[in-house]
């Protein structure tokens, strides 16, 4: 086993690793940028080198850096974690020739698996079932619009270097073609360094069902049973579980062995995943095609060691340390069921645009593993590359942690992650977690009817469902008040603003923007002591205890109530059992003579402006495109509010914006 190692990422995946090589008795290196001097990785290695700037290109994808902060602090290896350099061909080969351990696979299985196009050919020579569509070197726009005619709409564009979604796009007609691909090139060249891209016939309700596998260097090769990851948005997994649902011994056992056949044919080593798109058929039975080997271990990797007991960080370690894999095939059983929920800082209801800001509150489940815990599967487990307090910066992806549940069956994994995503608690951005729970209660979800579609196919549910009810929302703020009243009153006496009066009651106004309504609450104070909360007509009898840590137990009406409230300024955020709100209180005061500035279009995110398809003078059309930003390595098209005329150009392609930045000024059409 080695004495120290570097890891070469950031987040959750470097936390994690840093976890296992401590149990390992390995000591760990992180590496961090100028946006992570102060991460929560860092304080979980040993030691720390910086490597750079920010952006990923002068910091994270900076091999060469890399390589001298593994020799200068004595490394014997580089655990390259998820994304980045995690598949870099020329990173593993230069590793080796730096006398470092690579822990993956070989620089010739990257490079074999590590395009796409030339995977595919590589299984069509081994028999293995292919997606209809071009996988050719040749990428004249002309050619790949005439192979999507060929092929029949829909087709999906691919970048042939990728991964996670990005330089992806479903398109739907001929027409849409030439935009989407020119706009995938343009993503995969960012992320990926290579603008190849490939065209398939677009599966119609397909599942993504994945198959880990892992090989050593002495020629053997298992694989761990499957994870469905068709819970998608933007071609990015939300949810993954294993095993599959639905998934016959037969099927797992055919799908393994191509796994297994993949991963032997490019002499694998280490931990890898093999992809496939399946289709459900008539009798219930699936039909898979190849999609992708991800040469490196995956993000959902948790739901594997939930229901094989196995830590799969140790496993690459042994395996890169030259010894046998731990188990053989006949030793690996499935108990269980295991879900990952990825929370992310994003806005579901913007499409998913993502979010930055400071981790203000960040609580999780009051009993919940930080890491790996096969002794007690029955808690939830929290992957987490970040503390209260800590900012999601413009700079890397979005995910904050990754949420994990195992049950003894699919229900009872699902009841124990309903509860824990209710129990999770971030305010400062915004999260897609009450979202995860609403696809969590969808019929779809608990029933397992699944492809990568079910976000758009449960739109209603998940998009239009109505917010927690005002009264509730109002009450939490209403027991926020009074906590914060008597605080102010614990610390001066002479500050009572209990609102006691020798004749008569005491009101209290709330002036709330509840998703763009404005709610008006008022809390009276009785005489006799008694207190009531007023929404228009409707009152109800209203008392709060105070828990603390935003904890409060309230009676309203005839409902007994636990609810979690923080305040941000204005801000404030009520957690239910039965959802969450965000919302506003308003100081009428404070924003007296505030008007709403028309005609301007402000950056939704800071990010970069790599494109303007319009010029002063041009007129334009309420949702008509006028410029594509790039953030946390995806583009965002961004639309005109209104018609009129472009009076101004406030920004250029190039430029890294703020959010709430003005880009373009309008005028009347």
């Amino acid at each position: 086993m080695f004495d120290k190692i570097l890891i070469a990422n950031r987040g959750e995946i470097a936390c994690r690793v840093a976890a296992t090589a401590r149990r390992l008795g390995v000591r760990t290196v992180a590496v961090y940028s100028d946006a992570d001097a102060n991460a929560r990785h860092v304080a979980a290695c040993d030691e720390a080198v910086h490597i750079g700037s920010a952006p990923a290109r002068d910091s994270y994808l900076r091999w060469q850096r890399i390589l001298e902060a593994a020799q200068a602090t004595g490394a014997q290896a580089v655990h390259p974690g998820y994304g980045f350099l995690s598949e870099n061909e020329d990173f593993a080969q230069a590793c080796a020739a730096a006398g470092l351990v690579f822990i993956g696979p070989p620089p010739k299985a990257i490079a074999a698996m590590g395009s796409k196009a030339a995977a595919k050919a590589l299984m069509e020579k081994a028999g293995v079932p292919l997606v209809p569509g071009y996988h050719g070197d040749d990428n004249d726009p002309a050619l790949l619009a005439r192979e999507a005619e060929r092929i029949g709409y829909p087709v999906l564009i691919k970048a042939s270097a990728g991964g996670g979604g990005k330089g992806m796009r479903r398109v739907e007609r001929a027409a849409d073609f030439a935009d989407a691909l020119a706009s995938c090139q343009r993503e995969a060249k960012a992320s990926f360094g290579s603008d190849h891209v490939l065209v398939e016939r677009y599966v119609t309700r397909p599942r993504h069902i994945e198959i880990q596998v892992f090989a050593d260097t002495q020629g053997r090769c298992v694989h761990l049973f499957e994870r469905d990851c068709s819970v998608q948005r933007r071609h990015q997994k939300v949810f993954e579980e294993a095993p599959a649902p639905g998934m016959s011994e037969a099927r797992r056992a055919e799908m393994g062995a191509a796994a297994v056949a993949a991963a032997q044919a490019v002499g694998y080593v280490g931990a890898g995943t093999v992809e496939f798109i399946a289709e459900e058929l008539d009798d219930g039975d699936i039909r898979f095609y190849f999609m992708e080997m991800n040469t490196r271990l995956q993000v959902e990797h948790p739901v594997t060691e939930a229901i094989t007991g196995l830590d799969l960080v140790e496993w690459q370690l042994r395996v890169a340390a030259g010894e046998p894999l731990p188990k053989a095939q006949a030793e690996l059983a499935i108990r269980g069921h295991a879900i990952e929920a990825r929370i992310c800082a994003e806005n579901p209801d913007a499409n998913f645009l993502p979010a930055t800001g400071a981790l203000h509150v960040a609580r999780w489940p009051a009993h919940v593993a930080f890491a790996r815990s096969p002794d007690d599967g029955r808690l939830p487990r929290i992957d987490r590359g970040f503390d209260e307090g800590d900012a999601i910066s413009p700079w890397y992806d979005s995910m904050i942690a990754k949420l994990i549940v195992w049950g003894e069956t699919r229900a009872q994994a699902l009841a124990r992650l309903d509860a824990a995503l209710r129990d999770t608690h971030i305010v400062g951005l915004q999260t897609n977690v009450a979202f995860l729970r609403r696809v969590v209660n969808t019929r779809a979800f608990a029933t397992a009817d699944l492809d990568t579609a079910l976000i758009e196919r449960e739109r209603p549910a998940l998009f239009e469902a109505p917010p927690l009810a005002d009264e509730v929302a109002a009450a939490g703020v209403a027991a926020l008040a009074q906590a914060e009243e008597r605080a102010l009153e614990d610390a001066d006496p002479f500050s009572r603003r209990d609102g006691w009066r020798l004749h008569g009651g005491a009101r209290r106004r709330f002036d709330l923007d509840i998703g763009g309504r404005a709610v008006v609450a008022h809390l009276t104070r009785l005489h006799d002591g008694a207190t009531v909360l007023e929404l228009g007509d409707a009152r109800w009898p209203f008392a709060a205890t105070h828990l603390g840590a935003g904890a409060h137990d309230l009676t309203l009406g005839e409902r007994r109530l636990r609810l979690s409230v923080y305040r941000q300024g204005e801000r404030i955020a009520v957690f239910a059992p039965e959802g969450s709100v965000v919302l506003t209180e308003v100081d009428r005061l404070a924003h007296a003579g505030d008007g709403a500035a028309e005609g301007r279009l402000t950056a939704p995110m800071p990010g970069k402006v790599i494109s303007l398809a319009v010029k002063a003078g041009d007129a334009v059309k309420q949702g008509q495109a006028v410029a594509v930003m790039e953030a946390m390595k995806m583009e965002h098209t961004l639309h005109a509010p209104r018609d009129g005329t472009v009076g101004e150009l406030l920004c250029g392609v190039g430029d890294q914006v703020a959010e709430g930045a003005e880009l373009i000024r309008m005028t009347e059409g």
